[in-house]
Parts: structure tokens; sequence; C-alpha cells
């Protein structure tokens, strides 16, 4: 696949997620759609949903319940797209949303590999290949952001860094949709700094464009060692997203 062949399949996944059309993401104005999470959305998408913002880069896309619309449409006119997604002007929506039992929720910057790049870095460890029997014993702590413990069946491939037989970090891929799987990575921190992560990292890339998926990468915009992982691994930033969800559900995940 070509690096615009990739994009776009990003944008008809996003598009499924969101409940638009892929050309949407490439208008120089703001669009904005009812919101809807379809059957063929990503699989961490789960209503209920205020609204979600999307952007990959031209312009903003949101979906959004028809009894928020108002706000959302205000909130888009007042301020330039891409500053939709920072403080202080988030704090706006934000106010407006939180008597309506609204919250900003997640806000996330998504990867793709960037073809012309992109290659199986090395480390100075052994490299394995590791299929679903092979994650059986490993939903622990260490490999949390690699697998997926409340989501086991799509974890779906992986590559595994030995010293000796000592699993020492992992890069996992989770089926999230129908041609994309997303990858997370852990090193354990004493084999930090070496080159491990992004070897697994941009490894597995390689073995799930070998499998006709497209690989994408997802970091908070703050998490600079992510970042740096994504970018030596052959990733380029794509689209970023901002969800608005119940306070209630917001709640929840900062106990």
């Amino acid at each position: 696949m070509t690096n615009e062949e990739i994009l776009f399949v990003a944008m008809q996944q996003s598009a499924l997620d969101i409940n638009c059309n892929a050309e949407d993401f490439l208008c120089d104005h703001s669009v904005i759609v009812r919101s809807g999470v379809g059957p063929c959305a990503r699989k961490y998408y789960k209503e209920p949903i205020a609204c979600n913002l999307v952007s990959y880069g031209s312009s903003l896309v949101v979906s959004v319940r028809d009894e928020y619309r108002e706000i959302v449409e205000e909130y888009v006119g007042k301020f330039e797209f891409y500053h939709c997604f920072e403080t202080p002007n988030l704090h706006w929506l934000n106010e407006r949303m939180l008597p309506l039992g609204q919250k900003v929720c997640f806000m996330a910057e998504y990867y793709l590999p960037d073809v012309e790049k992109l290659c199986a870095l090395s480390c100075g460890y052994e490299m394995r290949v590791l299929e679903q029997p092979d994650f059986r014993d490993l939903y622990k702590p260490e490999w949390g952001n690699a697998l997926c413990v409340d989501r086991k069946e799509l974890d779906v491939l992986g590559i595994g860094a030995f010293d000796g037989e000592k699993l020492i970090g992992l890069a996992g891929c989770s089926a999230d949709c129908e041609t994309m799987w997303q990858i997370g990575v852990d090193v354990l921190p004493a084999y930090r700094r070496q080159g491990v992560a992004s070897a697994l990292t941009s490894s597995l890339a390689v073995e799930i464009l070998k499998r006709g998926k497209v690989p994408f990468y997802c970091s908070a915009w703050s998490n600079i060692r992510s970042v740096r992982n994504a970018v030596k691994s052959g990733f380029i930033p794509a689209w970023v997203e901002m969800t608005v969800k119940p306070e209630n559900v917001v709640d929840e995940l900062n106990q």
C-alpha cells in the first residue's frame, strides 16, 4: 500500500466510526453530522457519546447528538478548527456541556506508517513473532499497553523481545476493526532506552502490512516518550480526536 492508500483507509474507517463520509475529512470547512456508532466502528467506540470531534488536518468533522448540536455548532464556528482540541478553548465547550451532564473526556493523536520510511528496526535482543495462543499467560500489568485483558479476542498478533528466555518487551496489536490494527507496546524498565520499543513497533507494523491490514498507533499528545517512539518507528501524525461523554463516565474514569 502507498501512503495515500493507507490514509484513505483510515479516513474510511473514521467515517464509519462517526457516521460521516470519508471525503468530509478533506473539506476546507467544518462538517457536522448526526452522532451514531455503527456496527463497523472501531470496537472501543461505546455509547453514550455526546459528540466526537475528528480532524485529519484540513478542517473539522463533528458527529453530535441532536440535543447538543446548537452548542457544538457555536463552538466550531467560534474557534479555528485546530484550537477546538486544546485549552483554553475546549473549556468553552466543557462549561456549556456540563449543565447538560456532559464533559470533555478522551483526547488523542493517531499515527499511520510512512511506508517510505518504515522498516523493521533491530535491537540487541532476539525478537519473535507471537500469535494469539502465545498471549495466554501474558495478561499482566507489565504488558497492559501491548495487550488488553478486557478484549482478549481482539489481540491477534505480536512481537516479543527476549533476553534469553525472558520476555523483556512486547508489542501487540488489536484488531479494532476490519481494516486497521492498533499497536501498543511495553518494555520492562530495566531494558528501556535501548531501542527495544522502536524495534518492536516497527517490526510489528511491517508484519501487519504483510497481512493486508493498516497498522495505527495512538498516543496522548503529552506522552513525549510514546510520540518519540512512533516517529522513530516510522509513523507520522495522521489525525486527532476529542470525545464528549456523560459526566458520570468521566468521573468514574477519574476515580
